[in-house]
């Protein structure tokens, strides 16, 4: 069985990995990874290093990222993924393309899937946000063009379904990217390692991506998230920001505070151990990224989402939701200080799932004749079954 599975950012590679090992270890298996986006560019870390670093084959390394910080230019690089693509997919003639999430991969996956006769499969759907990013349609117009569905929760599931896709189409599996915190042991001395320094203060890890929405005000955001994070006494490891338009004044409020503030430690592209390990020695995390939602709670840890990203999807009562003002802001730390709330994280089951994610998954394609899926006939108008 030949394998396309496709990835354009070190975020979304990090949720795939257990399952990409599972499957290249097997020798019935020819798994091979289109790499495109972020992954090839100096200015995120060119990442695709650590993609070969991990001993998989690529088929092909695309420069697809315009590193524009533009809304035009996501698009473009989406176009040029898509062009540079599609003669070395059809001449590859995999029997299954693999794409998750709700990036603009994912469209590419299904739109190479579609055109070419090759079934999908499409990890992640039947998610979503109640924040109007263009992340959501993205997510649900590709549920509708693809062959097949592995998604992390019953609630996921449900909504494919009612986009009327058909329940053989669709599997709940829970997240893969909560194996990684069940398999991968926390580094000793990670935050010196990572600060270079010894750090005695709590750690925050906080990780802030650019929406829309927020994007004027995003600057300020960021700062207001680190001066009230350094008042409660932690020391901040920063995350940079990915590449969505307004990512540069993201990244110059980061750098400015953390020039004049000796608790914040900014970090780049870490390596998947060293990230987790960091996660995982860390007492908080704040800001929007989805990481919060997904995978503290497999610590577990607390949680302060800031902002409209991520409201409205599913999480665990480890969570707490604080719009952007440095007044909410402060009264959310507030909360997650206090024993009850501490109590409260103690006890969270992740709605996710249990970090046995990419054994389901391996199993079900090894299982699933994909090729008798590929048509998609089902009417809307018709009750699916």
């Amino acid at each position: 069985m030949k394998i396309l599975a496709i990835t354009s950012i070190r975020s979304e590679y990090d949720l795939m990995t257990p399952l990409f090992s599972m499957l290249k270890s097997d020798k019935d298996i020819q798994l091979k990874l289109l790499v495109g986006g972020a992954h090839n560019s100096p200015s995120f870390g060119y990442t695709c290093r650590d993609i070969k670093n991990d001993g998989f084959d690529i088929l092909l390394e695309i420069e697809s990222l315009i590193d524009a910080d533009s809304k035009s230019g996501r698009l473009k690089s989406a176009a040029v993924l898509l062009i540079t693509a599609i003669d070395i997919v059809k001449a590859y003639e995999p029997d299954l393309i693999i794409y998750a999430g709700d990036r603009e991969e994912v469209m590419i996956g299904a739109l190479l899937g579609g055109y070419l006769g090759i079934p999908t499969l499409h990890l992640y759907g039947g998610d979503h946000a109640a924040d109007g990013h263009i992340d959501n349609p993205i997510r649900h117009a590709v549920s509708k063009l693809s062959t097949c569905h592995f998604v992390s929760t019953d609630e996921h599931k449900k909504r494919l379904l009612n986009l009327k896709e058909p329940s053989y189409r669709v599997f709940n599996v829970g997240s893969i990217a909560l194996d990684k915190f069940r398999l991968i042991k926390v580094k000793d001395d990670i935050a010196k390692n990572v600060a270079l320094r010894e750090i005695s203060k709590p750690i925050a890890l906080v990780i802030y991506h650019p929406i829309q929405e927020e994007i004027t005000d995003a600057p300020k955001i960021v700062r207001s998230i680190l001066s009230s994070v350094v008042k409660f006494g932690y020391h901040c490891f920063v995350g940079l920001p990915n590449t969505d338009p307004g990512n540069n004044d993201i990244r110059n409020a980061i750098h400015g505070f953390a020039a004049e503030c000796d608790d914040v430690t900014i970090y780049g592209n870490l390596g998947r151990e060293d990230f987790i390990s960091l996660f995982k020695t860390s007492s908080l995390i704040i800001g929007n990224s989805s990481a919060g939602l997904l995978e503290a709670a497999s610590i577990p840890i607390p949680c302060i989402n800031v902002g409209a990203r991520q409201r409205g999807r599913s999480c665990g009562n480890n969570v707490l939701f604080a719009n952007t003002t440095l007044d909410d802001i402060q009264k959310a730390l507030k909360v997650v200080s206090t024993q009850d709330f501490q109590n409260q994280v103690k006890k969270v089951i992740n709605p996710y799932g249990d970090g046995h994610s990419a054994e389901k998954a391996y199993s079900l394609i090894k299982s699933i004749d994909f090729k008798s899926m590929l048509a998609k006939k089902e009417d809307p108008l018709c009750e699916q079954s």
